[in-house]
């Protein structure tokens, strides 16, 4: 059948296209989506052309059509055989998926949805999947110092799994005070200017000599180079944000080597397939740890959703990414609004 879906045709383009969405074959289901959810940093990096992807060089030319979007939720609208433990209406988050009105996976990109979760909050969880992936790999103790820099939608979600995760005091850090403020409101003890002169010693005078822990997600040279300045010995930074450009230099001796720092990659494709361990959990239970701490009220997606725009209006919306300095956190599409 024909359905819609958001491509990026060319560069800094977005448009809602036709397309066609596949029958479900063995052990796949087609889920009707009715939020998407908006990945600020990977889908802006697509749209402009920029470096994305783990197996692309710096200064390679970027090639259209590139169809986005990871996370999302829906009802279950079709089911292949195979398929048991799913029935149509059946409330599903879609890990992987596209941001399409009507999408045909595999039955193991979802996840059932709890009672007292919303499709809506839904949308977002694997977004909160990697910041949570990283934090625990830092190996955060309840108690311990932590620090985000960089307050994008990531950088909120770490945030809000930091302080769940009994960290204190957690510190939000970034140069526009929107952000600053709104990581307030969504649980940072502290949140602060790295653009000021005293910033890595105000964040010393807060945490009585540096922090233990920092979720680095600007991705930019200076935001690790200022993070590594606020550190306490041994301690661990965690480089989430994909950092596209390697055109910055790190005084290794002094602000990594001689301090005992480590530096844990955190790219979410960095993690076990099949069995999770201590630090280590897979992308399937970190999914069941997000719904289960939303649906504990420990996580707040409610009022991380700032704006909701139907997919039709796709061609605005990332025209203010691509433009915007302060771009929503939370931006999803309202898949419901289109036939």
């Amino acid at each position: 059948m024909k359905t819609k879906q958001i491509v990026f045709t060319k560069q800094n383009t977005a448009e809602l296209s036709d397309v066609e969405c596949l029958s479900p074959k063995e052990n796949e289901v087609t889920v009707s989506l009715e939020y998407s959810a908006i990945s600020s940093g990977t889908e802006k990096a697509n749209i402009v052309g920029d470096r994305n992807g783990i197996d692309v060089a710096e200064g390679d030319e970027a090639i259209f059509p590139r169809t986005v979007g990871y996370s999302a939720a829906g009802v279950v609208s079709e089911f292949g055989a195979g398929v048991k433990d799913l029935r149509v209406g059946d409330k599903v988050f879609v890990a992987w998926g596209k941001h399409k009105k009507n999408i045909t996976v595999n039955r193991n990109k979802l996840t059932k949805i709890p009672e007292g979760v919303s499709t809506k909050e839904a949308s977002m969880a694997l977004i909160a999947t990697f910041p949570l992936a990283a934090i625990r790999k830092t190996r955060l103790e309840i108690g311990e110092s932590a620090m985000v820099m960089g307050l994008g939608i990531l950088g909120i979600l770490a945030v809000e799994e930091l302080r769940a995760a009994g960290a204190y005091p957690v510190i939000a850090v970034d140069p526009i005070k929107e952000r600053r403020d709104f990581a307030l409101k969504m649980g940072a003890d502290f949140a602060l200017d790295p653009t000021e002169v005293s910033f890595a010693a105000k964040v010393k005078e807060i945490t009585g000599g540096g922090v233990n822990v920092c979720i680095e997600v600007t991705g930019l040279g200076i935001g690790l180079i200022q993070a590594l300045d606020c550190m306490r010995a041994m301690g661990r930074i965690a480089l989430l944000g994909c950092t596209r450009s390697s055109h910055f230099e790190i005084d290794y001796y002094g602000k990594v080597h001689a301090k005992g720092i480590s530096l844990i990659g955190a790219h979410t494709l960095a993690r076990p397939k099949k069995e999770s361990s201590a630090g280590l959990f897979t992308e399937a239970d970190d999914l069941k740890t997000v719904f289960s701490l939303t649906a504990g009220k420990r996580l707040n997606f409610a009022d991380l959703i700032c704006e909701i725009h139907s997919p039709e209006e796709a061609g605005k919306v990332y025209g203010r990414l691509i433009n915007e300095k302060n771009f929503p956190i939370g931006v999803l599409f309202d898949w419901r609004q289109i036939q």
